[in-house]
């Protein structure tokens, strides 16, 4: 004789009360109304994190790529000190790494730039700014997204002879030229590299007119504190001999990892010099947006949690008009594990119709923004006028998760005061 399964066991008959519970009318209309309020904070609650995520995406992906315009996959440095020691003959090893598709030398160090002279009515005027000097090679256009983020001129660099620089369009502001058309030649200022002690310190820096030949806009970090001119010049002053340089520069292939490139080279290099990738150039930029992001997260859930107790009225509300419901199913042999997971389960899918809902609005949304740009950024100092999004579906899964647990979290104390409640069918 088959053996008749129990409705009071496995999770399918709690669901199916639970069901039950949710979409049947109340005799008190309060607690409709109140269950209602938790699908609703619910929805809103998952809506606000997908969103907060996704726009930290866009600006984080945005970033990025302002960044990878300026950095290099890879770059080399001394281990120690500022010089860069590399021989032909490691230059042909370095090419040779499986994965590099482009190198370029450099010499940058931080010096001063000065536009000085009169004007139409013989007023004299002196307009400095402190700036990175970086020389550059005829590979770096190879490396580089710096020559295509040129809105005026051209990226002409010269030679160590006559030498032409491409400014940051901040550095060009406030040195009072027009890069593309200034007729008069600027002075740059760099330290020697073996600066004596002397008590005059202009014997301790080098100078040297140079023209301009264009701006580049990239963003301002570096708008406003770099110029790029050819790699001899910047040599020349700082007194850098035939194997010196201060860095060397490398595009890898667009197949290839990163990372394993970065191991091959560092092996080939050894020790004396340090290898890293655009990730840990910028350590501390990419540390702190992923902290706000997760900072600004952990609010939102907190938030969540404080909605999520309209869900603990709800379910509360509802253990006491089904008090002749529980007891009936004590009387046909529920225990109450079985009356516990009823009413998790129905706090279970509040959050289910919660999120499915919110994550229709975040997608509502996220998709008007990128198409129409409705919300728009305060100020114009940004590269762009409106909020970027970025949708990952990782986010989607962890906010799913995070709306699910908090629903179970909130519906842990009534449905513990539901299992624990005795109750009897008999009117005293």
């Amino acid at each position: 004789m088959a053996k008749l399964s129990s409705p009071f066991k496995g999770t399918g008959g709690t669901f199916l009360f639970a069901w039950r519970y949710f979409k049947a009318k109340k005799s008190t209309n309060a607690i409709n109304i109140i269950a209602w309020i938790s699908v609703v904070a619910m929805t809103f609650g998952t809506a606000a994190l997908i969103l907060v995520l996704s726009v930290f995406n866009g600006f984080e992906g945005m970033v990025k790529s302002l960044y990878t315009t300026f950095y290099t996959d890879l770059k080399v440095f001394p281990s120690q000190g500022k010089v860069l020691n590399l021989t032909s003959e490691q230059l042909k090893q370095i090419r040779g790494v499986a994965g590099i598709k482009n190198l370029s030398l450099v010499a940058e160090e931080k010096g001063l730039l000065q536009n000085s002279g009169f004007d139409r009515d013989s007023t004299e005027y002196n307009f400095q700014r402190t700036v990175t000097i970086k020389g550059v090679d005829d590979n770096y256009k190879n490396v580089s997204g710096v020559p295509g983020s040129m809105p005026r001129g051209n990226f002409e660099l010269g030679n160590d002879e006559i030498p032409y620089m491409v400014l940051g369009v901040g550095v060009e502001d406030a040195l009072h030229v027009e890069a593309e058309k200034n007729l008069f030649p600027l002075m740059a200022y760099l330290p020697k590299k073996d600066s004596s002690t002397s008590n005059d310190p202009l014997q301790n820096v080098s100078a040297d007119p140079v023209n301009t030949s264009g701006v580049f806009v990239i963003q301002q970090e570096f708008d406003f504190n770099y110029a790029i001119t050819n790699l001899g010049f910047v040599k020349k002053l700082l007194g850098l001999k035939k194997d010196e340089y201060t860095s060397a520069e490398i595009a890898t292939e667009q197949a290839s990892n990163v990372d394993d490139v970065k191991e091959n080279l560092q092996k080939q290099l050894g020790k004396n010099y340090l290898v890293q990738t655009r990730y840990e150039q910028n350590r501390g930029l990419y540390s702190i947006m992923t902290a706000e992001k997760w900072v600004v997260y952990a609010v939102l859930v907190l938030i969540m949690c404080i909605f999520s107790f309209t869900i603990v009225s709800s379910l509360t509300m509802l253990v006491l008009e089904k008090q002749k419901d529980i007891s009936i199913l004590h009387a046909l042999g529920g225990n109450n594990n079985f009356i516990q997971r009823i009413f998790l389960s129905e706090g279970l899918l509040i959050g289910i119709f919660g999120g499915i809902a919110g994550i229709i609005l975040a997608l509502i949304i996220a998709w008007l923004q990128i198409n129409y740009k409705l919300i728009p950024l305060q100020g114009s100092s940004f590269l762009i006028d409106y909020y970027p999004v970025k949708l990952n579906w990782p986010d989607f899964v962890l906010v799913a998760i995070t709306v699910l647990f908090i629903a179970l979290l909130a519906s842990w104390i009534p449905a513990r005061k539901a299992a624990n409640q005795e109750f009897s069918l008999r009117a005293e």
